[in-house]
């Protein structure tokens, strides 16, 4: 599982950022720009709640149980899913969650 999550948090770098640089190189770091296309219509208003939600739900999933569970390098998940995005931060956390657990003897 370790590979796997840490395949998709390449993927949930590279995917979102592969679509957002275009349109930085276009318009450049126009926040207002950003904002009033990001909430543009009553569909991208629903992607961008729904993420809200997850986002917070995962932030404080991560500090709970990376305390629980005594999590290395949790702090990283955080700040990966503040900077980039829950498809970043999920699988990060997840991948230092499985890393650290004791593998099954053969």
């Amino acid at each position: 599982m370790e590979r796997f999550y840490l395949v998709l948090t390449l993927l949930g770098i590279f995917l979102p950022y592969g679509a957002f640089i275009p349109w930085l190189v276009d318009n450049g770091l126009n926040i207002g720009l950003l904002f009033n296309e990001a909430v543009a219509n009553p569909i991208s208003m629903f992607a961008w709640l729904d993420i809200l939600v997850a986002a917070v739900a995962l932030l404080s999933f991560i500090v709970v149980d990376g305390h629980r569970n005594k999590v290395r390098y949790r702090y990283l998940a955080v700040l990966g899913t503040l900077i980039v995005g829950v498809s970043f931060g999920l699988p990060l956390y997840l991948y230092f969650k499985e890393k650290q657990s004791p593998q099954p003897q053969p």
